[in-house]
This record gives C-alpha cells, structure tokens and sequence, in this order.
C-alpha cells in the first residue's frame, strides 16, 4: 500500500529538512547536508507514487551518512 504524501513530509521533518513553498500543491524541500533540493507534489491525503517515495528514501539515506561522518 503506498504512503500518503503527508506521511513523505513528515519523514523530511523528522531528518531536518525545511519546506519551501512552491506553485500549487508542490512543495520543495532542502537539508543543508543535501546537494540541491527536493520536489513533492500532491495535496497530503493523495498517495505517493513510487518514484517519490524512492526519491525521499534516497535522500534520507544520504543526509543520515553525512551526519554519521561528522
């Protein structure tokens, strides 16, 4: 069962990333340990398509290894 949007964000705020607004029910997100920034679009009730849930875990990852090699 896909996740919801919401429970996407939520996982970027609990990693540190902050929100930034975008045109429509996109929403981007940046982390200061994270090269560049990510796009999440759909309105929070709407379920996540797989390539954005695999993008967020992606970036997740990447952000917790760069707080590990601090």
């Amino acid at each position: 069962m896909p996740k919801k949007i919401r429970e996407l964000k939520q996982q970027l705020r609990k990693v540190g990333f902050q929100e930034l607004p975008g045109k429509g029910s996109h929403t981007n997100w940046i982390h200061p340990l994270y090269a560049g920034k990510i796009t999440v679009s759909g309105k929070d009730g709407a379920d996540a398509k797989p390539y954005q849930e695999k993008e967020i875990l992606r970036a997740i990852k990447q952000v917790e290894e760069a707080q590990n090699d601090r």
